[in-house]
């Protein structure tokens, strides 16, 4: 018995020794770090004639690696470059960053719908698309004419991810978003050798707060990338003039006019005693920055004359029942508006766009069940997007592409500095008045549309009126559309002539 256990335990001894570097092996395997995955870049050459003028350039489609000062992978982002070739000196020619917003959204609607030398083509008169196919045709308004272009996707969206040990929460907020894309930016210019390049920003929606984000991430301290210039098309900066919370009045002055604005576009009020709608506007803004705001300022010191003053002027603005203000507290936020006005033809109108207009199943709810605006475009510009990676730039991959997503902007941490959105209001503004101060050839281009109902006008002209910006070094220009105002085709005309006289150097 006692030799049965011996080679029993010998027996165990001699296993252990054969399995144990197979065993060190597998822990060795076990610990090592994941291999660092591929970065992918597609580089097609094409030809177009863009602004009439026949062009050569490359198309560069892919992954950038950013790492952090210790050398390991962070993030893996998604781009889409457009290079003009048949050029003489590059490091003279304009070079765009350009972003949409969300947050949580990717470049496909600035990229498809305006800069790109590729556009989907939808009706000018706010109808709903449909169903494919949709038309993606040349765009012979590009600004590749005139500048290199670079169409960003961050994290969470389009094809861009996290590496590494980082999550994609690392990058979700104010403060992270800034800092990852200012990385980008220096990479890329690094990389393709335009640190003396013009730099410019182009943003939509929230890409117009990212962009004065990263207005201060990129030219403040030493070893700085200074920019010409931002252009913010659709543009919010300062978010008191944007949320309907309690205690706030300001949007329901900011709101005002493109309130009346839509109600002009649907017929909603007599317009007959104005030649146009800019001088319908110019009169519905100065009530509201006088009367109206004096009312909403005074609170329950108002007399009952001016109160019924502002209803009846609100009404006649609007083409609100006067009994709907006045039960408002004469204070009406947006999604109660687009489901108020058209309520009697059973008809809604759209945030993003206050052109388009839908039918929802329950008549009598507060609010829409969907934007009208919203699901009247995105399949198609989803649909001309992926066909045309797929088709001309040769990028076919198997992943999502998120061209909004949810989770991103569920997850967003709104701290800025010592000011978290849930207790006061983010404001941007400051940023770009001491960009103007300490850089002398910086500029803003900012796009307005008088039916963007997400992002209204008066709010931006009221943050380029306030934080000491010079408004010597500000272009304000506006479209008869909504926050895409580039589907709308004779302000897609204007918008790219505008923007072309602004990036392009005065002779």
């Amino acid at each position: 018995m006692r030799n049965i256990k011996r080679s029993t335990r010998s027996l165990a001894i001699v296993l252990c020794l054969i399995w144990q570097p197979f065993v060190q092996a597998e822990d060795a395997k076990a610990s090592a770090p994941a291999p660092e995955p591929e970065a992918k870049m597609q580089v097609t050459q094409h030809k177009a004639t863009i602004n009439g003028k026949s062009i050569k350039y490359s198309v560069h489609a892919g992954d950038t690696h950013l790492k952090d000062k210790k050398g390991k992978l962070t993030a893996s982002i998604f781009s889409i470059a457009y290079i003009r070739e048949d050029v003489d000196k590059r490091s003279q020619r304009p070079l765009l960053f350009v972003f949409n917003g969300g947050p949580g959204s990717s470049s496909v609607w600035m990229h498809m719908g305006l800069f790109g030398p590729k556009r989907v083509v939808l009706p000018s008169d706010a109808t709903n698309v449909g169903a494919p196919p949709f038309p993606v045709e040349n765009n012979p308004q590009s600004l590749l004419d005139v500048a290199d272009m670079v169409f960003i996707d961050p994290v969470g969206t389009g094809y861009s991810i996290p590496l590494g040990e980082k999550k994609g929460k690392d990058f979700w907020g104010v403060n992270e978003d800034a800092a990852s894309l200012a990385e980008f930016i220096r990479v890329f210019i690094t990389k393709n050798k335009r640190w003396n390049s013009p730099k410019y920003l182009s943003g939509e929606s929230y890409g117009t707060t990212r962009a004065a984000a990263l207005v201060k991430s990129l030219q403040e301290g030493w070893g700085s990338i200074d920019l010409n210039g931002v252009m913010l098309i659709s543009s919010i900066l300062d978010f008191q003039t944007g949320d309907f919370t309690d205690g706030n009045d300001l949007p329901f002055v900011t709101f005002l006019p493109t309130y009346a604005a839509t109600a002009w576009y649907h017929n909603a009020i007599d317009k007959s005693q104005y030649k146009n709608l800019q001088e319908f506007v110019e009169e519905v803004r100065q009530f509201a920055l006088n009367d109206y705001a004096s009312v909403l300022l005074k609170g329950a010191l108002a007399s009952e004359q001016e109160v019924s003053a502002v209803v009846n002027k609100l009404h006649q603005y609007t083409g609100l029942n006067e009994n709907y203000i006045r039960q408002s507290n004469i204070r009406i936020n947006e999604f109660a508006f687009m489901k108020e006005l058209l309520r009697d033809r059973g008809e809604v109108v759209g945030r993003l766009d206050s052109r388009y207009i839908g039918e929802d199943a329950n008549k009598v709810s507060s609010r829409f069940e969907a934007d009208p605006a919203s699901y009247a475009i995105d399949g198609a510009y989803t649909a001309a997007l992926q066909d045309y990676m797929a088709n001309e730039l040769d990028v076919l991959r198997e992943e999502r592409y998120n061209v909004l997503s949810g989770e991103v902007f569920s997850n967003w941490n709104w701290l800025y500095g010592d000011s978290p959105r849930s207790q006061g209001f983010v404001s941007m503004t400051p940023n770009l008045a001491r960009a103007m101060r300490q850089n002398k050839d910086f500029r803003v281009f900012i796009a307005n549309g008088y039916f963007d109902l997400a992002t209204p006008f008066f709010a931006t002209e009221y943050s380029m009126n306030h934080f000491g910006i010079n408004k010597d070094k500000v272009t304000l220009t506006y479209y008869e559309a909504g926050h895409m105002m580039y589907i709308h085709q004779p302000s897609l005309d204007q918008l790219t002539k505008d923007i072309r006289a602004f990036i392009t150097p005065k002779k």
